[in-house]
């Protein structure tokens, strides 16, 4: 028996680092949502553990048991065979990794029947991989084990655009000045409409934003060249980097900005985040 999934892109629109534990890990608050862009898996069960890339983004990827998709079946208890369709960059603020652990998760348990792990022991893979494992609009906390679904969640009009430089996460938070910082409000509006969304996402922060430019400039330059695009509501790094978003009204002004910002060496999609 098989399945195919999809690992959505997950792009965080807001990312408020809120403090720092003990041993390390820092604290967040961050609306995130997915696109309708991404990586897509075949999942077989196996006897023994493999994986095999293709697609654009393939170079790179690890193949061996330190995979996060096969870790993550693992972490069910089976071994899977697994045919990753790689359209996704690597080190891109789009948690590729943590989304193919969450689908292939998806996949075990289709395929088994068994439940999906608990949100705590889903981020010992990683901090994305229980907002991924809902893989819909939500507020995640804590390190990233505390995630909410959004009861209601305006569809948004993007462009994602990665320049091509790949952001080590631990580089970006040593570059931090400050650990502690404003959380978002303990009560998140009942958004009316997108614009009114992208309104109340222009007052919030992603406090890794000014650290990744500092690590690599040319962040920044794309977020100049989004911002500039005509009907841009909001231009903003997400994650730790270096994919950047930008906000429109319509999807033809999203469409047609994607289309303005193409250069060589980036990668650039006109999507839909829900």
């Amino acid at each position: 028996m098989a399945t195919e999934v999809f690992a959505p892109a997950k792009v965080n629109l807001t990312l408020h680092i809120t403090g720092r534990r003990d041993d390390g890990y820092h604290l967040l608050d961050s609306l995130v949502a997915f696109a309708d862009v991404g990586d897509r898996l075949g999942v077989a069960l196996s006897d023994a553990p493999h994986l095999a890339v293709t697609g654009p983004m393939a170079a790179g990827v690890p193949l061996g048991g330190d995979n996060l998709a096969l870790r993550a079946a693992r972490l069910m208890g089976a071994d899977v065979r697994v045919t990753l369709d790689k359209h996704l960059p690597a080190a891109a603020g789009l948690g590729g990794g943590s989304s193919d652990a969450a689908a292939c998760m998806r996949a075990v348990a289709a395929l088994t029947g068994r439940p999906l792990p608990d949100a705590q022991a889903a981020a010992a893979l990683g901090a994305d991989v229980p907002v991924c494992l809902l893989a819909r609009a939500a507020r995640m906390r804590g390190i990233g084990e505390e995630v909410m679904p959004l009861a209601s969640f305006p569809p948004l009009n993007a462009v994602l655009v990665n320049p091509g430089v790949a952001v080590p996460t631990g580089g970006v938070f040593a570059r931090m000045t400050q650990a502690s910082n404003a959380p978002m409000p303990a009560l998140l509006p009942d958004w009316p409409d997108a614009a009114a969304l992208i309104d109340w996402l222009a007052a919030q922060r992603n406090d890794l934003q000014d650290p990744a430019i500092a690590l690599q400039p040319v962040i920044g330059d794309v977020l100049k060249a989004i911002g500039a695009q005509p009907g841009c509501g909001l231009a903003r790094m997400s994650g730790s980097g270096a994919t950047c978003f930008g906000l429109f009204k319509t999807q033809a002004a999203a469409q047609k900005a994607a289309r303005a910002l193409a250069r060589p060496g980036w990668w650039v999609q006109a999507v839909t985040l829900s």
